[in-house]
């Protein structure tokens, strides 16, 4: 899917790591929501309440998933789950755009 029809887009950013990470909160009608987002090099560490699906548009990045005890590479066309009440950690290597949606 390349885009969305028939949603509220809310206009204030989300904006993590001073910048370096930040996204726009998109709600459907059936009440499910994503976020659309872009990371800049770097490395962060992000905490989930709810489950998630992060889906890797373009870019590079490493992530260590809970329970796991190696990085995993994800690029462009590639995604990973996150269960929720849960922390992961990335280490962006290229500029990488992306869609979580929310379980």
């Amino acid at each position: 899917m390349t885009q969305f029809a028939n949603v509220t887009v809310i206009k204030a950013a989300n904006v993590y790591f001073d910048g370096k990470v930040a996204s726009r909160t998109v709600l459907f009608a059936d009440g499910s929501k994503k976020t659309l987002g872009l990371m800049q090099p770097g490395e962060f560490e992000f905490g989930t309440s709810q489950a998630e699906i992060m889906e890797i548009l373009a870019g590079e990045l490493t992530v260590l998933l809970p329970g796991n005890s190696e990085w995993q590479h994800f690029s462009g066309g590639t995604s990973f789950s996150v269960p929720a009440n849960a922390s992961f950690k990335l280490k962006v290597t290229k500029l990488t755009d992306y869609c979580c949606s929310y379980l």
